[in-house]
């Protein structure tokens, strides 16, 4: 086995050299034939041809960050005649490529950097590189934000390659955006790339002092998927619902729905509200809400995710706003905007009233007209109806069980006058008097019983049916 390990222990290390080190080493930066370097405050002298141009009309013109200008205005420095331009006092602004004509035709191009010494400038930042992909038929973007800006002989070079294969890297420019203060970087993708492959992505970037490398990144094509965020937004109220909110929304245009799906996230929030809740996997572009909160408007929110949940989410919509469906008869409409519901501890919802109600009066003392108008508005004339009914039902069950019981009273009081006027006219018989106690025997002899007579000592009858 030694012998077999020996031939290809070579092969070996150079692929996982080539595969580990993508790049080009990153250094200063140097300069071309066609640039001029300049230091910042220090003249500068443009020239045309190398042979002077006699009797002839040259104009200079000037192309700065993708737009051309003719050189002038303010500082003198276009020439109206020569060969050569003279440009005093130069700044980072005047950082640039100037061309030379001559009747319309180009001559010379020259690029002018405005840089600090190297002994003066510092090398540029470390860049932190960001990949993604808009759609699967899209080009991968890569980019990186900048802390300064970058001095104007600033390059930036990227560097993609498969990983673990010995091909070479394909090197693309990057272009820095001022108004977004990064560099973006843009790759081309083969139709028919393999989205599970991985590839191996380095950047480069140097001026005159120095040069800054970033980390080697391993990406797949399906990983740094991240759609655009959906388009038109909009919130809608459901007639007769005062409850629900319809939410509508779009796919970006830069992803082909007709291809790939997308899935959906929607947060939505009433005004008063700090939290948004959400509502996950959505696969229509459209959704119901059923727990809004009755006459508050409230912000809404979509993003948007490959549909298998490959790569990252996009960044959440512009904002939409919209009011659930109020009944025009409900004058409690009238407290505005500003009315809200909040949770009970039992579950249910509560009204907020408006601030204004609760606000000091105005120094010409119209606040006061104001919160007694809104006062008067919440009283509904179907509560003055109710409550007039109700009055006049518990006056006349009061006026009845009054009725009622003074018929009571009268005829309890008659009842009462006749027994007692008979207890008054209750005649006695008269007998024989009793005779003394001295006369009377103690023990009466025994007798007959009379019927119905209650004697103690006849036991027997407590225990004889009756």
């Amino acid at each position: 086995m030694a012998w077999l390990l020996g031939p290809l222990l070579p092969a070996a290390l150079l692929l996982l050299a080539a595969a580990a080190a993508p790049g080009r080493p990153c250094g200063p930066a140097g300069l071309s034939r066609d640039t001029v370097l300049g230091r910042p405050g220090a003249n500068v002298t443009l020239t045309c041809q190398d042979e002077g141009l006699v009797n002839i009309t040259v104009s200079w013109k000037m192309e700065k960050w993708g737009t051309a200008a003719a050189v002038g205005g303010g500082h003198d420095r276009r020439l109206a005649e020569g060969n050569t331009l003279l440009l005093w006092q130069v700044r980072y602004e005047d950082s640039g490529r100037y061309s030379c004509y001559v009747g319309g035709r180009p001559l010379r191009s020259l690029r002018l950097l405005v840089e600090a010494p190297p002994c003066l400038a510092e090398p540029p930042e470390t860049p932190r590189v960001s990949c993604y992909r808009r759609s699967h038929d899209k080009d991968v973007l890569c980019e990186w934000p900048l802390q300064a800006k970058p001095s104007p002989g600033t390059r930036a070079m990227l560097w993609v390659k498969q990983r673990f294969t010995a091909e070479n890297a394909t090197e693309q420019r990057c272009r820095y955006f001022s108004k977004a203060q990064k560099f973006v970087c843009r790759v081309k993708v083969p139709p028919g790339a393999d989205d599970t492959k991985p590839l191996v992505v380095s950047t480069c970037v140097n001026n005159g002092a120095g040069g800054s490398a970033s980390e080697d990144r391993i990406i797949t094509l399906s990983s740094i998927l991240k759609p655009d965020p959906p388009l038109n937004v909009t919130v809608e109220a459901l007639e007769k619902a005062p409850q629900q909110l319809r939410i509508n929304w779009s796919y970006p245009s830069s992803w082909d729905p007709r291809f790939y799906w997308l899935r959906f996230q929607v947060r939505y929030r009433p005004e008063p509200a700090q939290t948004f809740m959400e509502v996950d996997q959505v696969m229509t572009t459209w959704l119901d809400i059923r727990d809004a909160w009755r006459g508050t408007r409230h912000v809404v929110q979509v993003r948007a995710q490959e549909e298998f949940g490959h790569g990252a989410w996009s960044e959440w919509s512009q904002e939409a706003v919209g009011t659930p469906w109020t009944d025009p008869r409900d004058l409690t409409s009238e407290m505005g905007p500003f009315s809200s519901q909040f949770p009970m501890e039992d579950g249910t919802y509560g009204v907020t009233l408006p601030p204004e109600l609760f606000g000091e009066d105005a120094a010409d003392g119209t606040g006061g007209a104001v919160v007694e108008a809104s006062a008067r508005s919440v009283a509904s004339p179907y509560t003055f109806l109710v409550a007039g009914g109700s009055l006049l039902l518990g006056i006349a069950l009061f006026v009845g069980i009054v009725v009622r019981y003074k018929q009571t009273w009268r005829t309890g009081g008659q009842r009462g006058a006749k027994q007692e006027g008979e207890a008054q006219h209750v005649l006695v018989p008269l007998g024989p008097p009793s005779p003394p106690l001295s006369e009377t025997p103690l023990l009466s002899p025994p007798g007959p019983l009379a019927p119905g007579a209650l004697h103690v000592t006849n036991l027997d009858y407590f225990f004889s049916e009756q």
